[in-house]
């Protein structure tokens, strides 16, 4: 029977926070696994200690940070907003039902006066592996590297064109040396350098809005003003291990064995095999990660087209004679190795001139084919081998359950599909705080598993050692 409801009434209660979080949150969970109290050590160089007002709890304004990027919430303002009705967050920062909650101008303040210019949100983001790899959630056997787009808060519309100067390659030392000690191999007089020579520049559009982002425009990908995030996945359970922020029209493979040097000396890596992309495929990067004994197993990156129905592929390369063979089995000689690393092998024009396949094969006026092959390329071809082994197959398939499967969920869960900021500086550091909330979630629901797991098999009368400092559980 319908019934109006009675005034409302209110009447005095004794609750705690505790009794009103779910047992399951995810943030008791995060609470359990993870101690943020390393962050008051980190930034107690930028506060005073002896002058000004007292500040807000460095700890407890870092970690409503991490709760925006936890739970995809877009903006500072509207995190404050969640704050204040949301006892779980509440319980988590540590924060009582009538206790102020602080303003967003408050953390954006804090943003751009305090810890603008600092490393604080790497080292934070480094403190967080280093516990992850301390639990043994990190292998550090096989690392996965791949980059993703976010949308720049900029319109493609609002742009002008610019002379930029062209930034050297990040192999160019290794490179010229590799280049001149080829070259003395063959007999050739080294290259000059050309001191007085201006830098070379290239026409480019900038954003007016947000000239740090760049211009990208890339095969499959949409087109305008991007920053890519570069990111390295532990193979184990898929911790991210590194991110690296660089404007959208940087290539992948510039910025990656620095990359990687980085995670080798600062978590004492010792990988066996990387898995990249076929956008890594270099004959640099073959040759610098072998450098390092390490195994890179890369994707088959298709060759270019070319007009001529005759491919290089149709060409035997003879390593005991130094020469090519074409397919009418003349021979093409060396000529000379280029600065970018290019060995060129030549045809005999006499030859060619009166060769049947010629129009198939080249369309040089002075009946000339040319082939190149760089100073690395049996670095290439090794690399390429790796892909085709069964092991190399295994550890290439995994791509899509680590660093694909890292760059799906933070768009999905955690706001990466753009960039909340303007400016490099600014996006690396949402970067940074997005993997730093994928890898506490991930941290805590496997802390959470293993405890399940040893529950379980204590009901199942299966004897199991369980080691709490490195949440594991071990079947005995």
């Amino acid at each position: 029977m319908l019934k109006t409801p009675s005034p409302q009434q209110y009447q005095l209660e004794m609750v705690t926070l505790e009794e009103l979080v779910p047992k399951n949150h995810l943030v008791r969970k995060v609470d359990a696994a993870i101690d943020f109290e390393f962050i008051r050590a980190e930034v107690e160089h930028l506060y005073c200690k002896d002058n000004g007002r007292p500040p807000i709890d460095p700890v407890r304004l870092f970690k409503m940070m991490i709760l925006g990027y936890l739970f995809g919430i877009p903006s500072e303002r509207r995190l404050v907003q969640e704050i204040q009705v949301n006892v779980a967050y509440r319980w988590f920062l540590r924060m009582g039902l009538t206790e102020k909650v602080p303003d967003a101008s408050t953390l954006s303040q804090n943003r751009i006066r305090r810890f603008n210019g600092t490393d604080v949100f790497q080292r934070i983001f480094d403190r967080i592996v280093e516990q992850a790899y301390e639990q043994r959630l990190i292998g550090g056997h096989t690392l996965y590297t791949d980059s993703t787009h976010l949308k720049a808060n900029a319109n493609k519309r609002k742009a002008v064109n610019k002379e930029v100067a062209v930034s050297a390659s990040a192999y160019i030392a290794e490179l010229n040396k590799a280049v001149e000690e080829d070259r003395l191999a063959h007999g050739k007089a080294p290259l000059k350098q050309d001191d007085s020579k201006e830098p070379e520049t290239k026409n480019q559009k900038v954003s007016t809005t947000d000239p740090d982002s760049g211009f990208m425009t890339r095969e499959g990908k949409p087109q305008g003003f991007f920053y890519l995030d570069h990111r390295t996945v532990d193979g184990r359970h898929g911790i991210i291990t590194d991110t690296f922020v660089t404007p959208g029209n940087v290539h992948d493979s510039q910025p990656y064995l620095a990359r990687l040097d980085r995670q080798l000396e600062r978590f004492k890596f010792s990988p066996i095999a990387v898995g990249l992309d076929a956008g890594y495929f270099t004959a640099p990067l073959c040759h610098l990660i072998r450098e390092r004994q390490i195994a890179p197993v890369i994707a088959y990156r298709r060759p270019n087209v070319t007009a001529n129905p005759i491919k290089k592929k149709q060409f035997t390369y003879d390593k005991t004679t130094d020469t090519y063979r074409c397919p009418q089995g003349e021979i093409l000689t060396y000529s000379t190795t280029d600065r970018q690393g290019y060995r060129h092998y030549q045809s005999n024009p006499k030859v060619c001139q009166d060769c049947p396949l010629r129009q198939d094969c080249t369309k040089n006026k002075q009946y000339k084919k040319t082939i190149t092959r760089h100073v690395w390329e049996e670095d290439k071809e090794h690399v390429s081998g790796l892909r085709l082994l069964s092991w190399g197959k295994k550890i290439y398939n995994r791509r899509k359950e680590t660093v694909e499967r890292s760059f799906a969920d933070a768009k999905q869960h955690h706001g990466h599909r753009y960039a909340r900021f303007r400016g490099l500086a600014k996006v690396q550091m949402q970067c940074l705080l997005a993997a730093v909330a994928q890898n506490i979630k991930k941290m805590a629901l496997l802390a959470f598993l293993s405890l399940f797991y040893l529950i379980k098999c204590t009901l199942m009368g299966i004897k199991v050692r369980f080691r709490a400092e490195i949440w594991r559980v071990t079947v005995i």
